[in-house]
């Protein structure tokens, strides 16, 4: 079946219009949704509005009709329709870095008397600093998984390495190489099996592939907002808690809105109750505007019809790296079974760093992650078949250009 095809028959095809283009700067095929999400043409309004009425209208005011509560209310939403969280249980705040080690702490914390934290070789860099700082900080013990790179953390890979001394194990729920989609619910089991608690990174699959963090028994999770959710560049991240454990948890990070009655301004400093205790100093009110019109169509769509057209546009790439790159030397490096690979597909070839730089030229727009891989970041909402063909035959015209 052709693209034009293939496009005529997308269920989801008018969402595409939804999404802002700059006719001033053509790119003719975006394949970096993985990385960084259009823009909605709602959203640029909802900003544009923001600043001259609800900041410049209601000025200070905003803080008691909304701003307040925004990151948990906006949690509340992102929880229902993404993360198969029931409310009270996520909220938006600091990046994803922040968040992590907020999380990761107070993880740790829940289980006081463990010395180890399991996580793997290949998770991202961010994941890796952050606990390797948390590892020294309290003098924990890192016990890694040596992760196959073109595919991802097993079950199995968990439950040769956790024990006893474990405190959580951290996975990426959708690997940010690979796009290897680890099975959730048995990581949970797994760890709880040795007492220990799971946290997930959910950056790359949140807004791609159907969650049920609540159902799956997952302890913790946090994720970015700027992929397949279109919060925009620094878009703030999420937390999610899990309720069993918030009456219990404790992150290091101790600032005014995360206190009990924040607004008093006590001396001493209490937690606040619920997921509220996760935040720290004043929100980023602005940066969470734009998300809004995603998560809209997202509980307009459904996610089972949001993965149904993800698996629709990696599944054609493949198709079409096999037929037209295979031959011309390009390995595939994410898994070919749909059942255990997010919404991404990454190629290797020693001359992808310079393609790269030659696609972005004509307007071909994906990323390059060392050391010598393509990904091809294929956002459901608004991602054409069209705009792969294009993409995956301008690899191969640059790859027969430099032979």
């Amino acid at each position: 079946m052709t693209a034009a095809d293939l496009d005529a028959r997308d269920p989801l095809r008018e969402y595409r219009s939804r999404f802002h283009t700059d006719d001033a700067d053509p790119v003719v095929s975006y394949l970096d949704g993985n990385s960084l999400g259009r823009p909605t043409t709602a959203s640029i309004e909802r900003v544009s509005t923001f600043m001259t009425q609800a900041w410049g209208g209601r000025l200070i005011r905003g803080w008691d009709e909304e701003w307040f509560e925004l990151p948990i209310t906006l949690g509340d939403k992102l929880g229902r329709v993404a993360l198969g969280a029931a409310a009270g249980q996520t909220v938006i705040g600091d990046s994803t870095t922040v968040l992590l080690y907020k999380i990761a702490r107070g993880a740790a914390a829940l289980r006081p008397d463990r010395t180890e934290m399991v996580l793997d070789r290949d998770n991202f860099p961010t994941d890796r600093y952050v606990l390797e700082s948390i590892a020294s900080e309290l003098g924990l013990t890192l016990v890694w998984i040596d992760s196959d790179r073109r595919s991802g953390v097993r079950t199995a890979d968990i439950a040769d390495v956790v024990s006893e001394r474990t405190a959580f194990v951290l996975v990426s729920h959708v690997a940010y190489r690979s796009g290897f989609l680890a099975d959730a619910p048995a990581a949970a089991r797994v760890a709880h099996d040795v007492g220990a608690l799971l946290v997930l990174d959910l950056s790359h699959s949140v807004g791609s592939v159907p969650l049920r963090l609540d159902e799956w028994g997952v302890d913790l999770a946090v994720g970015c907002t700027y992929k397949y959710l279109n919060g925009g560049p620094g878009s703030p991240a999420f937390a999610y808690v899990r309720a069993e454990h918030l009456p219990e948890f404790r992150q290091p990070v101790w600032g005014w809105m995360g206190r009990a009655d924040a607004f008093a301004m006590e001396q001493g400093y209490v937690p606040a109750e619920g997921v509220r205790r996760v935040i720290s100093g004043t929100p980023p009110v602005l940066g969470m505007i734009a998300m809004q019109d995603t998560l809209d169509m997202i509980g307009e769509v459904g996610m089972e019809a949001i993965r149904a057209k993800s698996v629709a546009l990696t599944e054609y790439a493949l198709e079409l790296v096999r037929s037209d790159l295979v031959p011309l030397g390009v390995e595939i490096a994410s898994p070919e079974n749909a059942d255990e690979r997010g919404g991404h597909v990454t190629l290797d070839h020693p001359d992808f760093r310079e393609v790269t730089a030659r696609l972005w030229t004509r307007g071909v727009i994906p990323d390059f992650r060392a050391p010598s891989g393509i990904r091809l970041g294929l956002s459901p909402l608004s991602t054409s078949f069209e705009e792969v063909r294009i993409g995956v035959l301008a690899i191969a015209e640059e790859l027969r250009g430099r032979t």
